[in-house]
């Protein structure tokens, strides 16, 4: 079927039947580009093409980071615990978290439990870390599809591959394993099938992201208000009603039920002095810097489109919290706004066009080449210094841990529990049941074995706390068993 031919198909309103998406409502379908037919994504190779090289590098990267231990047990090691006990049918409590801490009165987040017959038959932090790459992977398809729609095979590929190789996707990729890749799964799905305006579709696929953290239900509840906007009225305001209430749920009940302390620890970060609110949401600078690499890589053609409506929860919550670890451009909090960034850059291009069109008629044609020629500029000037870009660098792939460090965390048991730095606890987590040190060993839990970088090198305890807990270890009980390199290795005597 033409372009012209189905757009025209979308805009007219049609009885529904049992099954049929709904059409009704308000539909103000994308005008199709100008620079004739446009093959239609559903046959072309290309989205699949990118999301399949796209896995290869982020495979590539999240194991080669493993392999050479630079993961960490926050956050790689706190979600293999949380996952091995999911696949063995029991509480998702995590050790590193502190004892008998479960998870879900941490971060609210259920849908791991469909990792657990995945990680039963391969059990291990690379299973945790191949899921990731996939679902990344997975949300480049839709991505891709609707930028074909739009733009056409040339800038549409572009915007495919400029997202694939987006900042706050790579940032994801290379801190360890989040529930958040799969967020990213369904809201690039969603955001395609809103832009067609299959709206019960696009319901659907926002369900599930209530049950991968409970800050999205407030993304969920934008992504109501969008179909309010664009669509039939009363689903949108029935899913914008159903994402309220789900994160009230979590947040005010279920976190707290589940949290040993019978509260949620994170609230604190949105309370304090407010002052001035358009103040706290704008400042330091570093909050405006992060909205401008939001919009930057696609030009900022995503302010076309009221698309970026859904971005618009994650962003609040995120620069009015206390924390600054929020406010940045790393880590893996802004995966989820990728999707929505580029799917709205992409519904946007035919607008643009049109409006240059007709207010320049002699620049028009060269508009989707600036377009593209300005993704590709924005990723290459990234890419250097871009977890992906530095794999082309020989200190990617120098191990942090020597196969002799490796032996030593060997010698461990399996089943045994074990007190391990950070940096060493994810080696073990997978057939062991792995403490924060030095947090532990205490006088109230001594594990069997302890794991420690001595010297203590920078991370999340202060050096000269793990060096006041590594003296400290003979007095409760721990003799040196072995010591490689910079590995050494305590056994519980007595």
């Amino acid at each position: 079927m033409r372009r012209e031919e189905l757009d025209s198909h979308r805009s007219t309103p049609t009885r529904r039947g049992p099954g049929t998406p709904e059409k009704l409502g308000p539909a103000t379908p994308p005008e199709p580009p100008s620079s004739g037919r446009v093959r239609p994504a559903g046959r072309c190779a290309l989205p699949y093409l990118l999301a399949g090289i796209a896995f290869v590098l982020y495979e590539l990267l999240s194991v080669v980071r493993h392999l050479t231990g630079r993961t960490t047990g926050f956050d790689l090691g706190i979600f293999e615990q949380v996952v091995r006990n999911y696949a063995h049918f029991d509480i998702p409590i995590s050790e590193l978290k502190g004892p008998g801490v479960n998870i879900l009165g941490d971060h609210f987040s259920p849908i791991l439990a469909v990792l657990g017959p995945v990680y039963l038959l391969f059990p291990g932090p690379i299973t945790l870390l191949t899921v990731q790459a996939a679902a990344f992977a997975l949300s480049v398809v839709p991505i891709t599809r609707l930028a074909i729609d739009t733009c056409g095979p040339r800038l549409g590929g572009v915007l495919g591959a400029a997202y694939a190789l987006s900042w706050g996707i790579q940032s994801a990729v290379a801190f360890d394993f989040h529930e958040t890749c799969l967020a990213v799964v369904f809201v690039a799905f969603c955001v395609e099938r809103l832009y067609r305006q299959e709206w019960w579709a696009a319901f659907a696929y926002a369900l599930p992201l209530l049950l991968v953290k409970e800050d999205l239900g407030l993304t969920v509840a934008a992504i109501g208000l969008y179909i309010v906007l664009r669509g039939p009225r009363r689903t949108g305001i029935l899913l914008a009603v159903v994402g309220v209430a789900a994160c009230c749920l979590t947040v005010l009940v279920l976190i707290p039920h589940f949290n040993v302390y019978g509260q949620n620890t994170y609230l604190g970060q949105a309370s304090g002095t407010v002052g001035n609110p358009l103040v706290r949401l704008v400042m330091p600078l570093q909050k405006l810097e992060t909205v401008l690499m939001l919009l930057a890589p696609t030009a900022f053609l995503a302010l076309r489109s009221p698309i970026l409506v859904i971005a618009l929860p994650t962003i609040a919550w995120r620069f009015w919290a206390t924390n600054p670890a929020y406010w940045g451009t790393d880590l893996h909090y802004s995966a989820v706004l990728m999707p929505v960034v580029f799917a709205a850059a992409a519904a946007a291009v035919p607008q643009v066009h049109a409006v240059v069109g007709a207010a320049l008629p002699r620049y028009a044609r060269r508009f989707r080449q600036l377009v593209g020629a300005w993704c590709v500029v924005f990723v290459v000037l990234l890419f250097v210094h871009s977890p992906v870009g530095q794999l082309l660098q020989g200190a990617a792939w120098r191990p942090v841990i020597s196969s002799a460090e490796r032996e030593a965390l060997a010698i461990v048991p399996d089943q045994a529990t074990v007190a391990a730095e950070n940096s060493l606890a994810p080696q073990l987590t997978n057939r062991t049941t792995v403490y924060l040190f030095p947090g532990f060993p205490n006088r109230q839990l001594r594990p069997d074995w302890v794991a420690v970088i001595d010297p203590p090198m920078p991370g999340l305890a202060p050096v000269d706390q793990q060096l006041a807990a590594i003296r400290q270890l003979p007095v409760l009980g721990y003799e040196l068993a072995d010591r490689r390199e910079q590995v050494s290795l305590y056994r519980l005597t007595r």
